[in-house]
């Protein structure tokens, strides 16, 4: 729910406090939980944004596998490992937009239908929030995820704002 907030109103955020593409595009990473979220609101702010927004994001999911086997070698687990296919995909496109620069054609059919696929899924989140969940989770979790959210995206903007977090 809050990450649809956030696709809806950081764009608007953004845009009054004369955030600059690269600045938004930072902000949108570190303080928009989802990253098809994070993508679309960059997208709406302008193409450097969304540039930064995206590859940003994904360099911090890309910490989810040394922080996974690490974890699992702490707890002495032989727990099986879930890779996220996206982060594959992430390293993969990185790879073919280096290294194949023959391909430039291919990959502007790609965006397409990365955009495409990008609303099918902002669309398929956006259905899955309902009342009835939101009063089955209850208030508390709820109000907490609230100030969370606040928490790291005021945090987070504020020292965008005076320089502490620069690309």
């Amino acid at each position: 729910m809050l990450n649809s907030v956030a696709l809806l109103i950081f764009p608007s955020i953004g845009a009054a406090l004369k955030l600059t593409q690269a600045q938004f595009g930072l902000w949108a990473a570190l303080a928009i939980h989802d990253t098809s979220s994070v993508v679309g609101a960059a997208a709406k702010y302008g193409p450097v944004a969304l540039g930064i927004a995206t590859t940003v994001k994904l360099a911090r999911a890309l910490w989810i596998v040394p922080i996974s086997v690490a974890t699992a070698i702490v707890r002495g687990t032989k727990a099986k490992i879930q890779w996220p296919w996206f982060i594959g995909l992430f390293c993969l496109a990185a790879v073919c937009n280096t290294y194949l620069p023959a391909g430039t054609h291919t990959y502007v059919v790609a965006v397409k239908l990365a955009k495409i696929g990008l609303t099918v899924t902002l669309f398929l989140i956006g259905t899955g929030i309902s009342v009835a969940t939101i009063k089955r989770v209850g208030h508390r979790p709820l109000l907490h995820g609230i100030v969370l959210w606040l928490l790291v995206s005021v945090g987070s903007l504020w020292l965008i704002r005076i320089g502490w977090i620069v690309l």
